[in-house]
């Protein structure tokens, strides 16, 4: 979830940068398109090509690492219905397991911050996204708007204020069902099974509460440390800042709607040439990421940290923060709050409507951690005990497990993943 946020601010602390310099040049430029693009109704043409040009070295770069390691790869693009494009990624086949007509469908969808990227960086044999590939299914990994993939608009310039209005609850009502629905008619499939992590199981949640058709299309659902009821988050910087952070009309007024940490190549750059192994700077990455996750010392995956840092933070809107900053301060799984008076006008009540988990009727498989930071065993509980349809549930046995384990872990195989394939194995 907000898994990267402090180590995004050590690379930019190298490279003289900071957050509050982020946020108030990336303000100033959003002013400045708006101004002299967007708001004359046309896109300025260079820039906008820059950005294509932008996606396409990035699908470009996920497709070599996925090819190098002998494993096909597809890009795709699909329109949602309020006009963002996004990127989705598909590996039908393995080398272990050859192309057939018919294949078992399973939908991948990551968390904050991050990409389809997420399901590949750990490799053959332990990447979730090349297991199940070997195990013949049909994986399709989403990319939600936003992020390296997803930054483009049918009528909205992406570096403009109106583009980054969005939190998860978008995500979840408009991003999944255009993805799903496309994957479903490309595959000539009724239905699927999707595995989310974190942001990424969370917001199946609002699209399978407000939009209960989805039910049916969903054979299974498995949500790996999903990011959804998060009053009792045990990150201390987390908890700390929500009380500001939830405060929308005070962010609102002060920076408005734009990209949180947006990245460059040299940020990139810098994070991992100092977060890679043979780094005597490393432990101070490794660390960061504890004080975000968990500390999990023994079962942390080093040698891909330069590869993490080259791709994330993949992008996200600042709302999508404010929207769990205002979850842990609630303690409430609800819409966005806009404040009481665009909340009347919004939902005809001064507080955001609560999602209805009662109309979540597809089957659901939690996995969730003892050592997770930002999703807490006590708001997994409460989650499950709203849900109608939980027909498993699972704490990881290592007590240790963090929320980035559930990716990248040295122990996710038999900790995780080998439950996961067993329990996708009864709807396929």
């Amino acid at each position: 979830m907000l898994r990267f946020v402090l180590l995004s601010h050590l690379a930019c602390i190298v490279w003289s940068s900071t957050a509050a310099g982020y946020l108030y040049d990336s303000n100033l430029a959003l002013q400045d398109i708006e101004s002299d693009a967007i708001d004359n109704g046309r896109y300025d043409q260079e820039v906008d090509l820059y950005g294509q040009e932008e996606i396409d070295r990035n699908a470009q770069k996920i497709q070599e690492r996925v090819t190098r390691n002998r494993y096909p790869f597809e890009a795709h693009s699909v329109q949602t219905q309020d006009g963002y494009i996004l990127g989705l990624h598909r590996i039908p086949y393995s080398p272990n397991n050859v192309p057939a007509p018919g294949k078992p469908v399973i939908f991948l969808q990551h968390g904050l911050l991050c990409s389809s990227n997420d399901w590949i960086l750990a490799g053959p044999a332990k990447g979730l996204a090349y297991i199940l590939a070997d195990l013949g299914y049909d994986v399709w990994m989403g990319n939600s708007r936003g992020n390296s993939f997803s930054k483009n608009h049918a009528w909205l310039h992406p570096k403009s204020k109106s583009f980054w209005d969005f939190s998860w609850h978008q995500i979840g009502y408009y991003d999944l069902p255009a993805m799903i629905d496309y994957v479903l008619n490309n595959t000539s499939q009724a239905s699927l099974n999707y595995v989310g992590h974190s942001q990424g199981a969370g917001s199946v949640f609002v699209m399978t509460s407000l939009r209960p058709e989805y039910n049916q299309k969903i054979r299974s659902m498995h949500a790996l440390a999903p990011a959804a009821f998060m009053g009792n988050v045990q990150n201390p910087f987390l908890r700390a800042l929500s009380p500001i952070l939830s405060k929308v009309s005070f962010l609102n007024k002060v920076l408005g709607s734009f990209e949180f940490l947006p990245s460059t190549a040299t940020k990139k750059l810098a994070g991992s040439l100092l977060c890679k192994i043979e780094s005597s700077f490393q432990p101070v990455c490794a660390n960061i990421l504890f004080l975000i996750a968990g500390y999990n010392h023994d079962n942390l995956n080093r040698t891909i940290f330069p590869d993490i840092l080259q791709v994330t933070p993949a992008g996200a809107s600042v709302n999508q923060i404010v929207h769990y900053a205002q979850g842990v301060s609630s303690g409430k799984f609800r819409q966005y709050d806009y404040g009481v008076v665009k909340n009347m006008l919004v939902y005809k009540s001064l507080r955001p409507p609560d999602y209805l988990l009662g109309k979540v009727t597809a089957p659901m498989h939690l996995y969730y951690s003892n050592n997770d930071w930002l999703v807490a065993v006590k708001d997994i509980q409460i989650l499950a005990s709203k849900l109608q349809n939980v027909v498993y549930s699972k704490m990881v046995p290592d007590m240790t497990f963090n929320h980035l384990d559930f990716l990248w872990g040295l122990n996710v195989q038999e900790m995780v993943y080998d439950d996961l394939v067993e329990n996708i194995r009864k709807y396929t």
